[in-house]
Formats: structure tokens, sequence, C-alpha cells
């Protein structure tokens, strides 16, 4: 069985391996033993935090295999972005240009660049071994984190994010660094892209404040912006069976596209029901569901619920075990997949 946890200190070994397995493109998820030990003592305060309004604290949640004792997956979660350290997007917009002595008229896009120092909630860092993708794990591995935040209401923005991975190619190059960032910066994308999930000083020092006419692009360049990498495809269409929509935003450094939802009607959490755990029942057998302990020493799983008339939810015994419950310990399920 696969359980969703919060990391922990000891999980640092087992981080630093998934990151090593992961290609670019994972801001935050980078093969540095350093970088990733902050991480997780970022999270592990984070969790131990008492909370009442969210003010960038940032989860990361690991998925483990209970037999193996092997971290196959891993997903994050960032309380409020920007703060001291400001958030950046383009925002796409248009102008309609008209000359009327040569009856002309076009719309022409362009990139201005946002800056937002009390932005909303961000979900990223999601990641599932290649082995253990399948059988629903990595839906497991998003969608845990919506069950998470919806037993956590306090810790988190109205609004929630996600910025979709853009365009890299096998050797680390994106068209649209290449095409913008790449001449005000002097290092290449990768360098940048890892060095912007902590230190945000050298965007507001070196990222042009103009407006950026899409048609002054290359021609690589401007056929990525909003658009996702391929291997993110699978990604964001979940995100969009969750309610996220486009936001008009993309990433200042690969053009990928920002997607965007008022937290409460994201469909994991909307549709969670929460009760009290009354007692266990191998023979259920019905629509998966993930389910979780509705605590912040959080655990989820994937396993069968049924809820009786009088509210009583009875799962299996492996999945009691799995989640540490004890009978009255509220729980928190909602049906994988929309139906």
């Amino acid at each position: 069985m696969m359980i969703i946890r919060p990391i922990q200190t000891e999980d640092l070994q087992g981080l630093l391996d998934m990151a090593r397995s992961a290609s670019v493109g994972l801001t935050t998820l980078p093969p540095n033993e350093e970088v990733l030990a902050e991480h997780i003592a970022d999270s592990v305060r984070a969790f131990s935090a008492k909370v009442t309004r969210p003010r960038g604290e940032r989860y990361l949640l690991v998925m483990e295999d209970l037999l193996s004792g092997q971290l196959v997956g891993c997903s994050g979660m960032v309380a409020r972005v920007g703060g001291f350290d400001p958030f950046y997007s383009y925002a796409i917009e248009t102008v309609v240009k008209e000359s009327k002595a040569l009856g002309v008229q076009k719309e022409i896009r362009f990139l201005n660049l946002k800056e937002d120092h009390k932005g909303p909630s961000e979900i990223g860092t999601l990641f599932v071994r290649p082995g253990a993708r399948g059988g629903g794990n990595g839906r497991l591995m998003s969608l845990a984190r919506f069950l998470f935040m919806a037993a956590q209401p306090q810790r988190f923005a109205p609004v929630t994010i996600a910025e979709m991975r853009g365009y890299v190619d096998e050797e680390g190059v994106s068209p649209f660094w290449e095409a913008i960032g790449g001449h005000f910066f002097e290092i290449d994308f990768r360098e940048a892209d890892q060095l912007s999930a902590d230190k945000k000083e050298f965007i507001a020092d070196l990222m042009p404040r103009h407006p950026l006419y899409v048609p002054m692009l290359p021609s690589a360049a401007q056929a990525q912006v909003g658009q996702v990498h391929p291997e993110t495809e699978g990604a964001l269409k979940l995100l969009n069976q969750e309610g996220f929509a486009d936001a008009g935003e993309i990433d200042i450094f690969d053009g990928g596209p920002m997607v965007r939802v008022n937290t409460a009607n994201i469909r994991t959490i909307k549709n969670s029901v929460c009760g009290p755990f009354s007692g266990t029942d191998d023979k259920i057998d019905g629509t998966q569901m993930i389910i979780c302990n509705d605590a912040l020493e959080f655990r989820a799983c994937l396993g069968q619920a049924t809820v009786s008339d009088g509210g009583q939810i009875t799962i299996s015994n492996e999945t009691a075990l799995a989640l540490g419950l004890r009978i009255g310990d509220p729980i928190r399920f909602v049906a994988a997949r929309p139906t």
C-alpha cells in the first residue's frame, strides 16, 4: 500500500534519490542535498507551527511504499506566495492597433510583468517515480494535498494557483528563456530556475519592466507562450477536472501557463465527506476513494469507504492501520475520480 504523509528529517536521502531521478523543470526539487535539507526543515516547521492564517509556510508531502519503505513520490503546497520575496509572473494582455489609412486592425498580445506581495496559495513539486506510476498513485499524490487543505483551511489562502511546467528540451534548454531571460541574467535556464526557488532579488534587479510584445519574440518562443510541457499534460488535465482554469498568466522563465481556482471550489475539497471512524469491514467493494485521517499529523491513501445513515464511516482494516486510526477519530474521503 502507498501512504501519503508529511516529510520528515530522516527522509533526506530518499528525497535526494527522487530528485536525482527527476528531469529539469522541478524548481523546488533540485538534486542538491543542502537545498533539499532546507526544504525538509521548512516543511517540518510548517507542520509543527500553530497557524491561524497563511504566511508563506511550505508543506511537503511524500508517498511511501509501506512494503518496501521507499519514498516514491512527493508534492508540495505553499500557504501564500509573495511576501518578503515577491511572486513574479507575466500577465498575457492584448492591445488593439488600427490604421484607417492602411485599413489594418490587429490584436497584439504582450507580456506585462506582475509582482505580487500577498498572493494566493500555490501547489507544486509533484513527482512520482516512473516505477510507481499507474494504479492511481499519481492521482493520489496530487489530490491528497487538497484533502490536507480541506482539513486545515486556516492555513491556506482563498485562491490557489499552480504554475504548470513549460517546454524545456532534453538538454535543459527553454526557447522562451533564451528569447527573454537569457539576455538579461547571463546564466542558463537550469541555474535560474533553481535559484528562483529561494532567491528572488535577482529577478527584481535584472528583469525588464516594460511590456514585451509577443510577435517580436522568435517563433520558437512565441509557440511556447502559455503552452504546457508534454510530460505535464496529464497533470494539467487532472487540475482542470478539479476546477482549475487558465489564469491568463505565465511563468517568467519557461512560459508555462498558470491555472487558478477558488480554494473552496476545488472538487476534492468541495465534495469531501468528513465524519467519525466507526469500524472496519474488509468486504467493502465500491468506488475508489482517497481517504485521510483529517489531522495535522496527516495520512492519506487509496481505499473504499461506506457511510451509514447516521454518518458513521466504515473502511477496511488495512486502510485503518495505514492511517493510524482509532474508533471515533475524524476521517475525510472523496472519490478519486470525478463522477
